[in-house]
């Protein structure tokens, strides 16, 4: 019998199953017996490699992965305030033309505040790299520009002025001219200055005082020379401010800025009515303007309409802050100047606090804290001040490493009084008082109370009221406290300091005395600082004698 034969009697046998054999010719040969049938049946099929199944062709692009505007897949994705995505570029075009696109079953976007989608922008990565398609490169301004133009042309939008030339670019090109403004020169300083937390400082001698509670400083009252202004009628007032501010000569831009200017610094009553929605829209990229008298006209009237109570919030919805923040890291020193008034200004108000944090404002005002400018200084550190009332920025402040900084304004005595009001904050969260412990805080404040040179009585005690907040942190401050001295320090202070100095003062010394109840034995401090540990023994009688009771900590 040969092995064929074989084979065949074995498969015969088993009826009831489907086997597949090869041949040496590589040809499959598929048995397929039926148990119902007594008959067999045999159905050969021979598959080459030309039946082996060839690439799939270029996938097609997910229709999410695609803009809107341009058509092509996205590099950059942003959401806009409607929820919609578009790619970046397009949406920037859109707004520097006053351009609302068409969409196909959806209602027109809102354009006015725009947020990375990276979620989106990783699956589109990814996507590219599963089928080895290159990654897609953000289309640039001109190209973009003309696919806008062309939609505007074909009528699948909204223009909500006249196609105006781009005047509207980055802070990148930071202007080189200053413009004079003698027109709306601010001149008179307010003379007084409290706060909202208790510990109040007052300015150097060299320093203008000012309100910090109420206004900024490039803020000032109308002067004589502006009262005399004849402002027209509220109902075609703001009309004829945007037909200035949207019209395609820099000129009359200028003019209108100077104009809005002056109406809002003088009437009190015509800051209301002319924060609108689209002054404000109207305002966003002149904010940006690579032209300087526009920029700091621009921004002076928001300082102006911020004083508004109501209009802060409104401002903070507009979707303006986030140039306002690009005109702090890289605008003209007089821009500068003022946006960090408004920002200032905002940050009275609790509702704007979180958003202003969370927008991006305090690394730059922290860094404006050196500026040249004096008025930008103070705003600034007032400005940090109001934010770190709320814990979410004063853990962000510390995340971005401003405690050194500001231990070493307090040091060099660069406005010692408005730092020492962000200090005492930060010594209220746990993250600050780690931070301001292990940057040697008690070492600096305590050095700072010895010296004794303060301003004012009140820069006093909110150093005392900062060393106070950093003594919750227990064991740890009283070793670095002894280790600079701060029993004399505070014991000076207990005597001839202010009411709520000594106050202070008189608690922190109990704490660092201990109470002989609590503890009757002596702690090392040297040890206790190098090891982070401690133990402390409690004697206790008891019933015909004693017994000693360990804890560990």
């Amino acid at each position: 019998m040969s092995f064929k034969e074989g084979l065949m009697r074995l498969v015969v046998h088993k009826s009831k199953e489907t086997n597949c054999v090869y041949d040496a010719g590589d040809s499959l040969t598929e048995i397929i017996t039926s148990s119902r049938s007594p008959n067999r049946r045999w159905k050969l099929f021979h598959r080459s490699s030309s039946a082996i199944p060839s690439k799939p062709s270029k996938p097609q692009i997910p229709r999410e992965f695609i803009c809107p505007i341009s058509g092509s897949l996205m590099a950059d994705p942003v959401i806009v305030s409607s929820g919609h995505t578009f790619e970046r570029v397009c949406v920037q075009v859109c707004k520097a033309l006053n351009f609302t696109p068409n969409l196909v079953d959806s209602p027109p976007p809102d354009l006015t505040s725009v947020i990375p989608n990276l979620a989106l922008k990783s699956t589109i990565l990814n996507w590219c790299q599963n089928y080895s398609i290159a990654p897609p490169k953000p289309p640039d301004s001109v190209s973009a520009e003309k696919l806008v133009r062309t939609s505007m042309a074909s009528g699948h939008g909204k223009v909500s002025v006249s196609e105006n030339e781009l005047l509207i670019r980055g802070v990148e090109e930071t202007p080189k001219v200053s413009f004079n403004h003698a027109a709306t020169e601010l001149t008179r300083r307010p003379s007084h200055f409290h706060s909202s937390s208790d510990e109040s400082v007052s300015p150097a001698a060299l320093t203008p005082p000012l309100p910090f509670s109420t206004q900024p400083s490039c803020y000032s009252s109308p002067s004589s020379s502006c009262s005399e202004i004849e402002a027209p009628t509220s109902s075609n007032e703001e009309d004829d401010i945007l037909a200035g501010l949207r019209c395609a000569h820099v000129s009359e831009i200028e003019e209108a800025l100077t104009s809005l200017r002056k109406i809002t610094r003088t009437r009190e009553d015509a800051r209301a009515h002319l924060c609108s929605p689209r002054l404000l829209s109207a305002l966003r990229p002149l904010v940006v303007s690579r032209y300087a008298n526009i920029q700091v006209n621009s921004v002076a009237v928001l300082v102006n309409l911020s004083l508004e109570k109501s209009n802060k919030i409104k401002i903070v919805r507009s979707g303006i802050l986030p140039p306002l923040i690009d005109v702090l890291k890289a605008g003209t020193p007089e821009a500068q100047e003022h946006a960090s008034g408004v920002v200032f200004s905002l940050a009275l108000d609790d509702d704007c606090k979180t958003a202003i944090g969370v927008l991006g404002a305090l690394p730059p005002l922290l860094h404006l804290l050196n500026s040249e400018g004096e008025r930008t200084r103070h705003d600034s550190a007032l400005a940090l001040y109001h934010l770190t009332l709320v814990q979410s920025n004063r853990s962000k402040l510390v995340k971005i490493g401003s405690v050194p900084v500001l231990l070493r304004m307090v040091k060099s005595g660069h406005m010692t009084g408005r730092v020492l009001l962000t200090l005492c904050n930060l010594s209220s969260c746990a993250d600050g008082r780690a931070a301001m412990l292990d940057s040697g805080g008690v070492e600096c404040l305590v050095g700072v109370l010895r010296g004794n040179e303060f301003d004012s009585r009140s820069t006093q005690e909110s150093c005392v009221a900062t060393l106070y907040g950093l003594s919750r942190g227990g064991l740890r401050f009283k070793g670095l406290a002894k280790a600079a001295g701060a029993v004399e320090v505070l014991r000076e202070v207990e005597k001839s300091g202010s009411e709520r100095g000594r106050e202070k003062a008189r608690r922190m010394l109990e704490m660092m005395r201990g109470r002989e109840k609590e503890e009757e034995e002596e702690v090392d401090w040297e040890e206790l600082l190098d090891s982070g540990l401690g133990s402390r023994t409690r004697l206790q009688s008891g019933c015909g004698g004693s017994c000693v009771n360990s804890s560990e900590f």
